[in-house]
């Protein structure tokens, strides 16, 4: 059963009115025109969202996530676990698979599904011994030859002390460092929300992804109207100016392809969204693949020079 988000209350009260008249055989055609006309306001409703109303899509409980993409996108994953130095964190999670038959490396944040689950996996805020296993899944893939492939999901890298002990800063500028230094193609997706340094160590890469209704940017718009206004109640005047949705980081050069949703988000089509984000990463990997490591290198490195 869907979960509806604040602003689509009328949607909903369509779709519940129309759940009624269908138990009913004589209200089988007026549940009918009244679909269409549900069907119809969604459309209109998510043809003109505003950015703080994608970061609530964006972070929609039932949204496809890491687990269910993977399920989908890839065969044959085996994970691997740890950092070789403290531990294994359960927020970036990644190892070998098939995509198509090809042989990849897949690295990505995992938020949980659950209760219990995001608090296993730390709602998606990795600590370095996240960062420092990602560093040590794209070297097994520059190693090999295989392409990586990340999704990214986070609302930022966890900013306890315990992490910022252990080198949380430090973790990240070298996941960064390590994906701009693969000689083998890096295609990253943003598949929800894509916040600050903590999603950057996964998607320096040589193609960003972008899903329609996911953000990208560098503070979460609450933190932002936090420092602004003193206030998250501003946050969606603070996502306005922010400009965080896949159209304006398109517009600015940030990413290089968004990949549609299904109407009304992806969480209402979790198949759809599979198809066509196979679509593009089969495009992005196809081209890729014809590049030298010398000028996959030098391509990272000039696309994000360019952005300053």
């Amino acid at each position: 059963m869907i979960q509806y988000l604040p602003f689509e209350k009328p949607i909903e009260a369509l779709d519940k009115h129309v759940a009624e008249l269908a138990a009913h055989p004589e209200g089988t055609e007026e549940a009918r025109m009244l679909a269409e006309r549900a069907d119809k306001l969604l459309a209109d409703t998510y043809a003109r969202l505003s950015p703080w109303e994608r970061t609530l899509v964006a972070r929609h409980p039932q949204r496809p996530r890491f687990e269910k993409l993977v399920a989908g996108l890839f065969s044959e994953f085996l994970p691997i676990a740890g950092d070789r130095t403290f531990g294994d964190d359960q927020a970036i999670i990644g190892g070998f698979a098939r995509f198509e038959g090809r042989k990849v490396m897949v690295i990505g944040h995992v938020k949980g599904e659950d209760t219990p689950g995001r608090l296993k996996h730390n709602f998606g805020m990795a600590r370095p011994e996240g960062y420092r296993k990602a560093i040590r899944l794209m070297e097994l893939a520059d190693r090999f030859g295989l392409p990586v492939v990340t999704l990214v999901d986070t609302p930022g890298a966890f900013p306890g002390v315990d992490a910022e002990a252990r080198g949380q800063a430090e973790a990240i500028a070298r996941s960064t460092e390590a994906c701009l230094a693969l000689g083998v193609p890096l295609v990253a997706v943003i598949i929800g929300e894509g916040g600050s340094g903590g999603a950057v160590a996964l998607a320096a890469a040589n193609r960003v992804l972008m899903f329609e209704h996911a953000v990208y940017s560098v503070i979460s718009p609450e933190g932002c109207a936090s420092i602004l206004w003193r206030s998250a109640a501003q946050a969606a005047t603070a996502a306005e100016a922010m400009r965080v949705t896949a159209g304006d980081l398109f517009k600015l050069g940030v990413i290089h392809r968004i990949v549609y949703e299904p109407r009304g988000g992806a969480h209402r089509d979790p198949a759809e969204t599979v198809k066509r984000l196979t679509l593009a990463l089969r495009a992005e990997l196809d081209t890729l693949a014809a590049m030298t490591p010398a000028e996959l290198r030098r391509e990272r490195e000039e696309f994000f020079l360019r952005l300053g």
